[in-house]
Parts: structure tokens; C-alpha cells; sequence
């Protein structure tokens, strides 16, 4: 795989395709892989672009926790594009990928035409942020303590995964197998210092107001950590959208990649076309059935 330099880090990454550009950013359960079915999909018209993450091999491994932040992770990205020169680009990033496309729009909007933040919100509700943190930590120290084989036992099937499962057994082996396939040392650093201690989206409300990027929130109607935050962006974001997908789980893009790819398309050829809409004040009312009198 080439490797860049972006934010003082090695990235790897893979590019298909030519076009408009379109980049894909992975889950923490995941890596550059689990874009598979969007690549081979949107290669065909689009030039997608797929990386792992810091501290995702061969991606570079800090050893120093502290340079896994929700600001690096960012930094990451927004390096990564200008170092391809893909500005301006359509961003798709889910669950960890998701909050990192959430915050380049809202800290880089020169560099995007669009994001797509789908899976995004796991910790955010503010009742349950402190049992998350403590969750992540024993996540953390279980990668550090246990091998990668015994643990991904555990840790594939979490109550957000099994739906892949259902559906698909052949998908969810393979993100099984993918996902021993890791650093221990990158994996308890993203999860003791990213997940943990990234902030709500909750905590995004003042800056997301003020967001033009052309916005697509998408998520699993069983993804339970997601459902609020996804609908909190919804009624925060003025450019944004909401989609959920029916009997999903949190990877709705192995789950359903044919609706995946659909509706990503469907959105990106909206904005590319000019068509992408604000949302129209007037359809925010204290009243359910009568217009705002002035």
C-alpha cells in the first residue's frame, strides 16, 4: 500500500477509480476494508480514496496514548486530503470515521463538498457518558491483557453487530477475521484515549448550528447509542438529513450495502448538481399542524 505523510504521521492508504473524489473513513472495528463493497461500487464514476487509521497497520502505531485525540484523528484526515490534493472532496465516514467527518466539516468546510456521518453518537448521551468511559477503558485494557483472538470473541459480538449476523454470516466472518487482524497497542490507545474521552455531539450543538456543509446522517433503527444523536444532528444541522435504516444495526454499510450505496449516491449527485437543500425554517414550529404566525 502507498503511504503519505499527514498531521506528522504515515498514513496508508488506496485509491480506485477516477473522478470527483470520495472518500471513505473506517469504523474503530474496522479498517480500509471494510469499504469494500462502497469502492467497488463508486470507483466506477468517483475517485475513492481509503486509509487506515492511526494506529491501524500499516498505518503508523504511536506508542504515546496521548496523540490518539479526536483533534488528531481530524487533523488526520484533513492532511490526508491536502496531501492527495483531493479538496474539495465528499467525505463518508462511519462510527469513529463518522465523528471524524462530523468535526472536518465543522472545522475544515473549505476541504469538503459534502459529508456523509452515518453510525455516529456512541457515547454522547450525557446520562450514560460516564458508564461508556468507564466501558471503554475495561475495552482498552482487555486489547492490552488479552490476546486479539480470545477477545475478538467478545468484542464482534456486541448488541450493534449481531444484526450483521443475521443477515449475512459470510460478511460478518469476514469482519470477524478483519478485525483480529490489528495492532493491540493502536486499538487500546484509540479506545482509551479517543472513544473515551472525544466529546458528545451534544456538546457540538453551538458550532453545528452554524454548519453549510451539505450534511447525510444515517443510521441503524437498532443502533441504540445512535438513534439520539442521530436526530439531535438532524434538528441541529441546517443542511443536514436523516435516513435510518430498518432491522440495522452499526454496520449498516456491510448490513445493506446496496441501500448504502444508493442513497450515498443519490445525495452526493444532489449536491454535485447544485440541488442539496437548507432546511426551510418554517417546517421548524411549535405547532404540528399550523404555519408561525408573524
Amino acid at each position: 500500500m502507498p503511504e503519505i505523510q499527514a498531521n506528522g504521521i504515515h498514513l496508508s492508504y488506496e485509491t480506485s477509480g477516477e473522478g470527483t473524489p470520495l472518500v471513505f473513513v473506517h469504523e474503530f472495528a474496522g479498517d480500509r476494508r471494510s469499504w469494500e463493497d462502497q469502492v467497488r461500487y463508486f470507483s466506477r464514476r468517483y475517485r475513492t480514496v481509503t486509509y487506515n487509521a492511526r494506529g491501524f497497520p500499516p498505518s503508523e502505531v504511536p506508542e504515546d496514548a496521548s496523540l490518539y485525540t479526536q483533534d488528531h484523528a481530524t487533523d488526520d484526515l484533513a492532511g490526508l486530503i491536502r496531501a492527495l490534493d483531493l479538496a474539495p472532496t465528499h467525505v463518508v465516514g462511519l462510527s469513529m470515521g463518522g465523528y471524524a467527518t462530523l468535526h472536518l466539516g465543522l472545522r475544515y468546510p473549505e476541504l469538503v463538498r459534502s459529508i456523509v456521518v452515518a453510525g455516529c453518537g456512541y457515547g454522547s448521551e450525557m446520562s450514560q457518558r460516564e458508564a461508556f468511559q468507564k466501558e471503554a477503558q475495561e475495552v482498552a485494557r482487555r486489547f492490552e491483557e488479552e490476546s486479539l483472538e480470545i477477545f475478538a470473541k467478545t468484542y464482534t459480538a456486541g448488541p450493534t453487530r449481531v444484526q450483521l449476523e443475521r443477515k449475512d454470516p459470510v460478511a460478518y466472518e469476514r469482519f470477524c477475521r478483519e478485525f483480529v487482524d490489528r495492532s493491540a497497542k493502536g486499538s487500546a490507545n484509540t479506545m482509551r484515549t479517543l472513544q473515551a474521552g472525544r466529546p458528545s455531539v451534544y456538546e457540538l450543538e453551538e458550532d453545528m448550528r452554524k454548519m453549510e456543509v451539505p450534511t447525510l446522517i444515517l443510521t441503524g433503527d437498532e443502533d441504540e447509542p445512535c438513534l439520539e444523536p442521530a436526530i439531535f444532528m438532524k434538528r441541529t444541522i441546517p443542511t443536514a438529513a436523516l435516513i435510518t435504516f430498518p432491522n440495522a444495526g452499526h454496520l449498516i454499510n456491510l448490513e445493506e450495502p446496496a441501500m448504502f450505496n444508493r442513497i450515498v449516491l443519490e445525495f452526493i449527485t444532489e449536491v454535485d448538481a447544485g440541488r442539496w437543500p437548507r432546511r426551510d425554517p418554517r417546517s421548524q414550529s411549535s405547532s404540528a399542524l399550523m404555519p408561525e404566525e408573524n
